[in-house]
């Protein structure tokens, strides 16, 4: 079944789109975890220029899956191009290490097609072989934001990329992911972007996402480097120049001591021409949400 299939066979109207980098094996696994789903969502994979054989191993093993190989490393905006591709109304995120629980999919198109105002539905996560709970769960529904009855769930303003759901159109009206940020931290731009466009963003328990981590990660200190660095960006693209100016004055303080924080702000100044070009004010109801969660105990 292709992802045009999806929308006309009578499954799940649902594709999961997966961006991945040189996990061939661990890609596999979770693609045999999705094609075991009751629900038989179409699936797109966007193969971020392997060099492992990927795309290939995929095609081999799982030709009901669509493959879309990029000519270069697109970061997380990768994602775009698999939704863009999509032919179903929702849209779920699964990383190369991710999956979807059975029956999960099923809730999420759903409760969207229930709640025609929701445009992200942040997952709740269990992680590694124990299933234990991540800690993003407790974050999420404790995020003190306003709700209302005619919502699924808590109020978020921020997610995890591989535990979400989308509202295709949404998506594609806040403009996907940022290429300026590239990976990781790119959910909370998004997040603002679909708060500013009049979208609800909640966490709804009910639709479940396995983590198991994969063991084919980068050093830690790059990482937190560019974790760091888009947390920057991200203020300077949708913040106020307040918020802004005072993160940029926080992290230049940690560069006298600290690596990490100097090789942020150096990337963070690479990547400023391009910030600055997309900097867009959040209305003054999102700015004051943001503001919220900051202030929170």
């Amino acid at each position: 079944m292709t992802a045009a299939d999806g929308a006309e066979a009578g499954v799940v109207p649902v594709t999961v789109v997966i961006a991945t980098r040189n996990r061939r094996e661990e890609l596999l696994h979770t693609l045999s975890r999705l094609r075991s789903l009751p629900e038989r969502p179409a699936v797109i994979v966007v193969d971020n220029a392997s060099s492992d054989g990927t795309s290939g191993a995929v095609r081999d093993r799982f030709p009901e899956a669509r493959v879309i190989r990029l000519s270069r490393n697109l970061g997380a905006p990768a994602r775009n191009v698999g939704v863009q591709a999509a032919r179903t109304p929702y849209v779920a995120f699964s990383d190369d290490d991710s999956w979807w629980e059975p029956g999960a999919l099923r809730l999420a198109a759903r409760t969207f097609s229930e709640y025609p105002r929701l445009g992200l539905l942040a997952a709740h996560v269990l992680v590694g072989a124990e299933r234990l709970p991540d800690p993003i769960n407790a974050a999420l529904a404790a995020m003190p934001l306003p709700g209302d009855a005619a919502q699924p769930g808590p109020s978020v303003l921020g997610f995890l990329a591989c535990a979400s759901v989308v509202r295709r159109r949404a998506f594609l009206d806040a403009g996907g992911f940022s290429a300026v940020l590239f990976f990781p931290g790119e959910e909370q731009l998004l997040a603002y972007d679909l708060a500013a466009l009049g979208w609800d963003r909640c966490y709804v328990p009910g639709v479940v996402a396995v983590h198991e981590p994969s063991r084919r990660r980068g050093p830690a200190a790059g990482r937190r480097q560019a974790e760091l660095r888009n947390a920057l960006l991200t203020v300077w693209l949708r913040r106020s120049a307040r918020v802004a100016l005072r993160e940029t004055v926080r992290l230049a303080a940690r560069t006298l001591q600290d690596r990490d924080s100097r090789a942020a702000m150096l990337g963070a100044l690479r990547r400023m021409p391009y910030a600055m070009n997309g900097r867009r004010r959040l209305p003054a109801s999102v700015e004051a949400d943001a503001r919220l969660i900051e202030t929170r105990p």
